[in-house]
């Protein structure tokens, strides 16, 4: 198929490039409305409210830099004052170039599409590190495929479209005045390169730009129409081009000299998690790529006045381990606080049943919190959460420069007191760099799936599920009859898998789980199953009473409930602590709880007795009006304490919501006597961390 080809003249390489970059936004504002669709439920408030309209201009002036950083070899390319290049052939080549870059442009922001509801935020460099060492991605694509088959149509469809409507300059080099064509085009390449550069900082460089932009596309405005009168519209296409390169929201105005990051997104939203709607993949992969990750905010110079306010360093004022109780932490995959009805009636009502029937029979029996929450998107951040008391900002710890830092964690510190420690995951030894970072952290043995197939006691490879890991069921009756070979007192970690996508069940369970609500839901029932198993068989086990069990998730999953599809529903997971001996009393506390709480409330109900580095509070030694959750959001901190939640964005608060407020409609910021109290205790607990983080003290 032929291209669009201008008329022979010295301006048609620039006029070409202005209608090739025009189809390029028009492919990414595309994108962006399928991103929408998509993802529906998590942007209906937005729409309703009436935020649409800015967040797709904010859209329009992110997609400018990631179009500019995908397309700057191009716009060399085409651009270049050498006449030899003026060839058919060499125009080929440019259109390959533009047709390929910005074909896996609109791939990358397809697929991010459906990866969003997992995370909440658009894809950076991060996921490659997450995901490098599996390998079964290949499977998982292609399922996804299959699942979204009208995104590759569509996918498809723009692709084409970008070979169709590419418009070809051509200049007859034999013909056209040597001197005329490396005067202009001298010209129009150095504009076209200061608009690049100018496009992927992310604004004017300064005022008097805009007046040189507006004086020289008159001018070329009047040369074509000296050509030709039907350039004329084309004309007008790459003054609208200009236009929106250089124009911000809110008219001609100086921007910061600094280049545009992820976090200048905020301007145009209402809420953290419409950041992702603003953004473009490209864009935020780039931005992302060999950043260093913590920085000192600055919020506090005097050391003393930020201990004060918050410290991470626990110092208990005893001696002598109290309790030397077996200590077994079992994060359930993508386990949010929805699905389990007893936890999730708080703000569903008391008609709500949920999945999960026997966990809502063993919260009877447990100490669970009103509002519980994740404090990260990832598997990968609630390992070190849940672990070691180090919360997810900015960007998974484990994938940071940091993680190579003297860490440890629960089973660190109890293993100066004697404990044996274990950690199992039923994936391929290696799986999301599990084993690595438990072995930083002070477990002594690591069981993943090729320890499961040794075993012959179980079914090896049989109880594979294809994809992950093995599957729950026989897995947790592996990890309980483990357990019993070990030498009391000891502390585990179990890592479940089947609530993962592409969210499957064993075939002996698809009739007694069919499919219902949405696609995850069996799944948590057959773990669900799968965990009055485990607990079936560990109650005959010598070890159950001496034992506490702590059942979380690593972070929520799909949602079918605005309540918890809004910027802090998106966190909402259990913390069931169980103690068969009774010594912890059960039932509902009205306080605050968080992944991170789990090592200190542990630490501190044994009665360990020497300092350590925990993020979190003890939550059976803190007040419920102290107890408080943090987490990151798309550039924004969410701080939960005295009945509200904080949203700080590094610089000024931007949100406060009551927590009772579940859909997050009435944004009290302003008004609210705690504000104050709150960003300060936010702000220290930001820079305790980045300052832990790069002085390398997580532990004492």
């Amino acid at each position: 198929m032929k291209s669009l080809h201008l008329e022979r003249s010295v301006f048609a390489p620039f006029m070409a490039l202005s209608l090739n970059i025009l189809l390029v936004y028009l492919a990414y504002s595309i994108a962006r409305v399928e991103y929408l669709l998509e993802n529906y439920s998590y942007f209906a408030q937005s729409v309703s409210e009436g935020h649409l309209p800015r967040l797709l201009w904010g859209g329009v002036v992110f997609d400018t830099p990631g179009i500019m950083y995908t397309n700057a070899l191009y716009i060399l390319l085409l651009m270049l004052p050498l006449h030899w290049k003026e060839t058919a052939v060499y125009q080929r080549v440019c259109r390959w170039v533009f047709v390929v870059v910005n074909g896996l442009a609109i791939i990358v922001n397809l697929a991010d599409s459906v990866y969003f509801r997992y995370t909440l935020r658009r894809t950076s460099t991060s996921v490659f590190a997450e995901f490098k060492g599996e390998d079964n991605i290949g499977s998982i694509l292609g399922v996804e495929l299959l699942h979204h088959w009208y995104l590759v149509v569509l996918g498809g469809l723009m692709i084409y479209g970008l070979w169709r409507l590419y418009s070809t300059p051509r200049i007859d080099r034999r013909q056209t005045n040597k001197i005329r064509y490396y005067l202009v085009m001298t010209v129009t390449f150095v504009f076209a390169a200061v608009l690049c550069v100018s496009g992927i900082r992310g604004g004017l460089l300064n005022h008097w730009y805009n007046y040189i932009l507006a004086i020289y596309t008159a001018y070329i405005a009047y040369i074509a129409w000296r050509k030709s009168m039907k350039a004329v519209g084309r004309v007008s296409l790459a003054l609208t081009l200009a236009l929106l390169i250089t124009a911000p929201i809110g008219g001609w105005r100086h921007r910061d000299i600094r280049p545009v990051a992820l976090g200048n997104a905020n301007e145009y939203t209402y809420r953290p998690t419409e950041v992702a709607l603003v953004l473009n993949t490209p864009f935020s992969i780039i931005r992302t790529y060999g950043k260093a990750v913590f920085t000192d905010p600055g919020y506090y110079g005097d050391k003393r006045e930020l201990d004060a306010i918050y410290s991470p360093l626990h110092l208990p004022d005893h001696k002598g381990m109290v309790k030397r109780k077996n200590v077994v932490v079992i994060i359930i995959e993508s386990f949010g606080r929805e699905y389990i009805g007893s936890l999730a009636r708080t703000a569903l009502g008391d008609g709500y049943k949920g999945y999960t029937p026997f966990v809502d029979s063993l919260v009877q029996h447990s100490a669970t919190f009103r509002y519980s929450y994740c404090n990260g998107r990832k598997s990968i951040d609630g390992m070190p959460s849940i672990l070691s008391s180090v919360p997810m900002f900015i960007k998974p710890f484990i994938l940071t420069p940091q993680s190579l830092n003297h860490l440890s964690g629960l089973a660190g510190y109890l293993g100066k007191k004697g404990y044996y420690s274990a950690f199992f995951h039923g994936a391929r030894t290696g799986s999301m760099g599990f084993n690595g970072f438990s072995n930083a952290t002070g477990f002594k043995g690591y069981f993943g799936r090729e320890d499961f197939n040794q075993d012959k006691r179980y079914g090896g490879d049989n109880d594979f599920d294809g994809y992950w890991a093995i599957w729950d069921e026989p897995f947790m009756q592996y990890y309980s009859t483990k357990m019993s070979e070990f030498s009391e007192p000891f502390v585990t970690a179990l890592f479940t898998a089947s609530s993962h996508h592409p969210y499957q069940i064993p075939d002996k369970y698809k009739e007694k789980y069919p499919e219902e609500g949405i696609v995850i839901h069996k799944c948590i029932r057959y773990t669900d199953n799968a965990l009055r198993r485990f607990f079936d068989t560990s109650r005959k086990q010598p070890w159950f009473k001496n034992t506490i069990f702590v059942i979380t998730s690593d972070h929520t999953n799909l949602s079918d409930h605005a309540e918890f599809s809004s910027d802090i529903g998106g966190f909402c997971s259990p913390i069931i602590i169980y103690d068969p001996s009774g010594d912890i009393k059960p039932g509902m506390r009205d306080a605050i709880a968080q992944q991170i709480d789990i090592m200190p409330t542990i630490l501190g109900y044994l009665g360990y007795d020497e300092p350590y580095v925990g993020f979190g509070c003890d939550l059976f030694h803190t007040p419920a009006n102290e107890t408080w959750a943090i987490n990151y959001l798309n550039g924004v901190y969410q701080y939960c304490k005295y009945g509200y939640v904080m949203q700080f964005d590094g610089q000024r608060v931007i949100g406060m919501y009551r927590l009772e407020d579940y859909l997050m409609r009435n944004n009290e910021v302003g008004h609210v006597a705690v504000q104050d109290k709150m960003e300060r205790e936010c702000k220290a607990i930001i820079q305790s961390y980045m300052d832990r983080m790069i002085g390398d003290r997580l532990t004492p």
